[in-house]
């Protein structure tokens, strides 16, 4: 096990499940399109080129915790690099394309192997070094990569969502994929461990879609393999999870926490789900398009119910949304989500 220094105390405090007043926020997605740092680098440099170039990866990482305070910041990258790594080929235009699809066990003959494929992802390392390197020090930083799941999905489909059927009723087919991909993503997270991420984050935007059968055979086996050599140092999150999922979700040993979505009572989910891990979440990202005096009103009804939990109730909570902060999101709105969650959890 690869051991870290958490620098963020509200953060290690919700790690360790320690009651507090006031939660840590941090946001999906909370470097992006919508904020104007990013869209001036962009202006100059390619996806790519922001996510390879470690000086650029770290710069994108910060300008968010720069303008808006977040007590974590994230890796900048791209859930789908492994594929990559794996000979699949990757393009943005705008959206990813990828070389060709696994659609056979012929197809993933054709894959590089593990040794081969790690150093296609060793950038990411350098990348955590150097936003590790330019955070304020009382910033946690967490890395991530993408689900196992989701990850099939892209290379089956080229896509996260659609008709995925092949890949739910050919289980040979999947566990030979995933005998490639997992000691990959096992390599993948030790290197952002080693480079100073303090949680690795897993995204499953497909998970979602399995019947709980399946979640536990596609999603939870898989994750508690990595779980087991990094205790403590993942956490979890499938958009569109329901309530088995989540059930399913928190029995995995040595998870460090888990997210959920806008449609999941954030209160009831702790007081339910609550003890083993940080739960992060889960303000619907749309109401940040709304007018401001109704914003405030909206995080108010949101956030009031949640304060009316006693710390050790509501210990563990990672304030953030239900998924990432959407395109053409108001920067004035994150502003007072944040300030709004800190003023409230202070009175």
């Amino acid at each position: 096990m690869i051991t870290t220094t958490f620098r963020n105390e509200k953060f290690a405090n919700a790690l360790n499940l320690i009651p507090q007043k006031v939660p840590p926020v941090w946001f999906m997605r909370q470097a992006g399109r919508y904020h104007s740092h990013y869209r001036k680098l962009k202006e100059t440099y390619s996806f790519m080129d922001l996510c390879k170039q470690p000086e650029l990866a770290a710069e994108v990482a910060l300008g968010p915790v720069r303008e808006f305070g977040f007590d974590v910041s994230i890796l900048f990258s791209d859930l789908l690099f492994p594929l990559e790594a794996l000979g699949m080929g990757l393009t943005y235009d705008p959206g990813p394309k990828l070389s060709f699809s696994l659609t056979s066990e012929k197809d993933i003959l054709r894959l590089k192997s593990q040794d081969e494929a790690i150093e296609g992802l060793k950038f990411q390392k350098e990348a955590v070094i150097r936003t590790r390197e330019v955070l304020p020090k009382d910033v946690s930083l967490i890395g991530f990569v993408g689900g196992p799941f989701t990850l099939m999905t892209y290379a089956s489909i080229g896509k996260h969502d659609g008709n995925l059927s092949f890949i739910k009723t050919n289980q040979n087919f999947v566990d030979k994929f995933y005998s490639i991909l997992v000691p990959l993503l096992k390599q993948n997270i030790e290197l952002q461990l080693q480079g100073g991420a303090e949680v690795v984050m897993i995204f499953d935007t497909a998970a979602g879609m399995l019947d709980p059968y399946n979640f536990q055979r596609y999603v939870v086996r898989p994750i508690t393999e990595l779980t087991k050599l990094y205790p403590k140092q993942i956490g979890y999150y499938a958009k569109n999870s329901t309530e088995e999922h989540v059930r399913q979700i928190q029995d995995i040993p040595g998870l460090a926490g888990f997210g959920v979505d806008h449609r999941f009572s954030i209160r009831q989910t702790l007081k339910n789900f609550g003890g083993n891990g940080f739960i992060q979440g889960n303000f619907d990202q749309e109401l940040l398009f709304a007018d401001p005096m109704v914003l405030k009103q909206k995080i108010r009804e949101y956030l009031l119910p949640i304060k009316d939990l006693s710390p050790d109730e509501r210990k563990g909570w990672v304030a953030g949304l239900g998924h990432g902060v959407l395109q053409f999101t108001p920067e004035t709105s994150v502003h007072l989500l944040i300030d709004e969650t800190r003023k409230v959890f202070s009175e």
